[in-house]
């Protein structure tokens, strides 16, 4: 199966020139999307389509060492089949380094539906995704992202009991938003500590980038602790309520990159960090809800040399999936606070080993994830 690569949305990720070759009929590059797999390391990738629903989803399982694959679903008019693809394959990778940093027994997996969420959404495209869900026996679940909401669930919840972060109504654990947030407040606060030698935000500026579920509770909280926040939306009307609400300061969603800060927070879509903004940041550190923030991991040693303290997106965002992961096993909310705190002692094993070796903070946490998943795939080959 071949895709043309075009130039996608922004959200495909890097190219990479060394793969496929090139489509005669088009003149274009194209990309092997089973070399694309080798490449990331996936198990299985699963195209879903229902003609009365017009559901158009793609399903990505990435690495099930560690447990059933477990990642949210994501719903965006993409510009592109192939940036649909990509965006999937991207995701659920870091959903694979998200739970093995956190300590989890899942695997990484991820949906995206192409179509707007705004106008696309109906009871049937979800119950027909619920049975696609449904097929895979319980090896992948589900739940929202961007995109989708916990009561898009409750429309799949009729067809498949593979699904996480229902409403409580529906015996769920609700909301992801403020357990998300609360697992970047550990991000910043270990990153303070790293940096300045306290957690502090007394005084501290922090700049938030988009004020959607997760991104609203991160200004929360920094205001609570005493920081003045500085922050972004693509919604104006967003941005003036929660100004008003928190006191904030409003700012556009692109200059809030260039803004002098101690802290940049980046909560919306991915790629942010990018070959054209790197040399714009003004910040000391980096700790936001986003995922794949870096288009690429190589962007990484850029930062350490700018001494730009990054902390890896996939360790910082991790308390929603801590939420949903513990309402598997019956939730527990004392036991996910206890699991969202030790975000901050293991990013600051990161950033102490990081200096000690010169190397990036996202090579040193892709390092503790596959020590973690290689330990565990030698305990597996024990017999049970």
């Amino acid at each position: 199966m071949f895709y043309n690569r075009g130039s996608g949305d922004g959200l495909a990720g890097p190219s990479n020139p060394s793969k496929g070759g090139e489509d005669t009929t088009s003149g274009r590059h194209t990309m092997d999307i089973f070399d694309e797999m080798e490449r990331r390391g996936h198990e299985q990738v699963i195209f879903n389509y229902d003609r009365a629903s017009g559901l158009k989803a793609i399903i990505a399982i990435h690495d099930t060492t560690l447990g059933p694959a477990l990642g949210g679903c994501r719903m965006l008019p993409y510009a592109s089949e192939e940036a649909a693809l990509l965006d999937v394959l991207r995701l659920s990778e870091g959903m694979t380094y998200k739970a093995a940093a956190a300590g989890l027994d899942f695997g990484g997996g991820k949906t995206v539906i192409m179509g707007d969420p705004a106008t696309d959404k109906s009871e049937v495209l979800f119950r027909a995704l619920g049975r696609f869900i449904d097929t895979l026996g319980g090896r992948y679940r589900t739940g929202e992202d961007v995109g989708t909401s916990e009561d898009d669930f409750v429309q799949s919840l009729r067809e498949t009991q593979y699904l996480v972060g229902l409403p409580t109504a529906y015996g769920g654990s609700g909301d992801t938003g403020d357990n998300t947030a609360l697992g970047v407040m550990q991000a910043i606060y270990a990153a303070l500590m790293h940096r300045y030698g306290s957690t502090s935000l007394k005084g501290r500026r922090v700049a938030v980038q988009g004020l959607g579920k997760v991104g609203y509770h991160v200004a929360r909280h920094a205001v609570e602790a005493g920081a003045t926040v500085v922050a972004a939306d693509i919604n104006p009307h967003v941005v003036g309520r929660v100004a008003s609400e928190l006191g904030i300061e409003p700012t556009d969603p692109w200059a809030v990159l260039e803004t002098p800060c101690d802290v940049f927070a980046p909560c919306a879509l991915g790629n942010v960090i990018n070959h054209s903004t790197v040399g714009t940041l003004k910040c000391q550190i980096i700790a936001g809800s986003a995922n794949n923030q870096l288009e690429d991991d190589a962007l990484a040693a850029q930062l350490r040399e700018r001494e730009i303290l990054y902390a890896p997106d996939f360790i910082a965002n991790a308390g929603g999936l801590i939420q949903v992961a513990d309402e598997i096993q019956g939730y527990n909310p004392d036991r996910v606070r206890h699991q969202i705190e030790a975000i901050y002692d293991l990013l600051l094993a990161v950033f102490k080993e990081a200096d000690e070796t010169g190397r990036s903070t996202t090579d040193v946490a892709l390092d503790h994830v596959h020590k973690r998943l290689e330990a565990i795939h030698r305990i597996h080959r024990i017999h049970a």
